[in-house]
């Protein structure tokens, strides 16, 4: 359930997470579910099935990102701006960024973008799941992206883990230098909470990650 409190802004749940007030109703879970991916799915892949494109930073005007789902999908006439605002911004993940009268996705995009997000204050290892069958293979010629524009890393190898599961039981978790990285050059931007987007990965900078190397 997605609401609003007036003091401390929007929140998910029942009642805000600050001072306990019930807040005012924005949408039901199933609405929230279903325009969080509706949201994130033109904002990442395709705009243009919503005739809509993103600009070179990845931006989409609110009101016509509005209108724009509005016409699509008849049962949301009553949708407006702050009700996209409020997705985003209570997001956990920070998956999204709200600026002026414009939204973007911070990270997953498939579609053509050049990110400005921030390149200060990068931990000095982040981390990256593979399967048992990549481990080796990644580790000799790096990272690359696959199926997005850039190579997502993790704040933390339990956060790894978690992204790995969704493609194996049992991810094999590799640690990245990113303090020698960025020494070297290589630009690294924080995108959500948790994630941190770079083009690619040289072998150089990576190992196992100290729980999942073998044992002497």
């Amino acid at each position: 359930m997605l609401k609003e409190c007036q003091q401390h802004g929007y929140f998910r749940g029942e009642n805000c997470p600050v001072c306990q007030q019930p807040g005012r109703f924005l949408m039901n879970d199933r609405e929230l579910d279903h325009l969080g991916r509706v949201m994130t799915g033109i904002l990442r892949h395709f705009p243009e099935k919503y005739g809509l494109a993103v600009d070179e930073r990845g931006w989409i005007s609110l009101p016509q990102l509005v209108q724009a789902i509005s016409r699509q999908h008849r049962g949301y006439h009553w949708l407006r701006a702050h009700h996209l605002i409020a997705i985003a911004e209570s997001d956990s993940k920070g998956r999204y960024e709200v600026k002026d009268d414009r939204v973007r996705a911070t990270y997953g995009h498939t579609v053509e973008v050049q990110l400005d997000l921030p390149t200060e204050n990068i931990p000095d290892e982040l981390y990256f799941p593979v399967t048992s069958d990549e481990a080796s293979i990644v580790l000799e010629v790096g990272l690359k992206p696959t199926d997005r524009r850039k190579v997502h890393l993790s704040r933390t190898a339990a956060d790894a883990h978690a992204a790995g599961a969704v493609r194996t039981p049992e991810p094999v978790i590799l640690a990245v230098d990113t303090r020698r990285a960025r020494a070297n050059g290589l630009v690294i931007m924080q995108a959500g909470k948790t994630v941190f987007l770079v083009d690619q990965v040289p072998a150089e900078y990576l190992k196992r990650h100290a729980s999942e190397a073998p044992a002497p």
